[in-house]
């Protein structure tokens, strides 16, 4: 039994299969949340927190690879499991290209089953142990509040931030010293089906080094790495 009883979404229209994957899951300590079809899929994990999801990909209303691509465009980072009968190389390609961390096929190894999930849990559990940053954070005589949307520069000017600002603007400060990818801020910040141009998250730094640095020419805090992406230090 596990110390800590991770959260299952098992998304399988076989009934068969679903109720003898939920008994022996539970059996192992895991708590197993059922949806039989894509449409109930992506309801529930708008709704609750869950440790991973395990995938079928020929479900009703909405199929696995459109349910796991739609979970990423909504930056949902939760571990996904595709556990499929199409066990062609391009099929597999498709479902980690749409956003998948795993694919086993049918049939499979129970065992085998239980050792993928215990290794996406415990990765996604030390991803999530990274250090974070709650609703206010200080630097450089700045003073930032994310949830409100605002900041007090270290001149004493008050600004007023946009939603998409702060959001990049945490996800830097969350990622302090490592260069953030255009990619990274792409899923994160904007979503896949939005594509900003490199210029667009330059005018971003540059509206931050007006905001928060001293002297804007040469920065401290915020800095552009060309072709790579952007970098925050403290």
């Amino acid at each position: 039994m596990k110390d800590h009883k991770a959260s299952i979404l098992l998304v399988e229209d076989e009934e068969h299969l679903h109720e003898t994957l939920k008994l022996n899951l539970e059996l192992e300590g895991y708590e197993v949340s059922s949806a039989f079809n894509g449409t109930e899929a992506l309801k529930k994990v708008g709704n609750e927190y869950f440790d991973l999801i395990i995938m079928d990909i020929m479900l009703p209303e909405i199929d696995g690879i459109s349910v796991t691509e739609s979970i990423r465009i909504n930056h949902n980072e939760v571990p996904i499991l595709i556990l499929s009968a199409k066990n062609t190389g391009s099929d597999r390609v498709l479902g980690l290209k749409k956003g998948a961390d795993d694919y086993l096929t049918k049939p499979f190894n129970l065992e085998e089953l239980f050792l993928r999930i215990e290794k996406l849990i415990e990765k996604n559990k030390k991803l999530q142990e990274k250090e974070t940053v709650g609703d206010n954070y200080e630097f450089g005589g700045n003073q930032i509040d994310f949830k409100a949307q605002d900041a007090v520069a270290w001149n004493g000017e008050r600004i007023e931030l946009s939603r998409k600002e702060a959001m990049l603007l945490k996800l830097l400060v969350e990622n302090k010293g490592e260069v953030v990818t255009r990619e990274k801020i792409l899923q994160v910040v904007w979503g896949y089906n939005v594509y900003p141009t490199t210029r667009t998250i330059d005018n971003f730094i540059l509206s931050f080094r007006k905001y928060f640095e001293q002297d804007s020419r040469n920065p401290r805090h915020f800095h552009s790495v060309r072709g790579v992406g952007y970098k925050y230090t403290d």
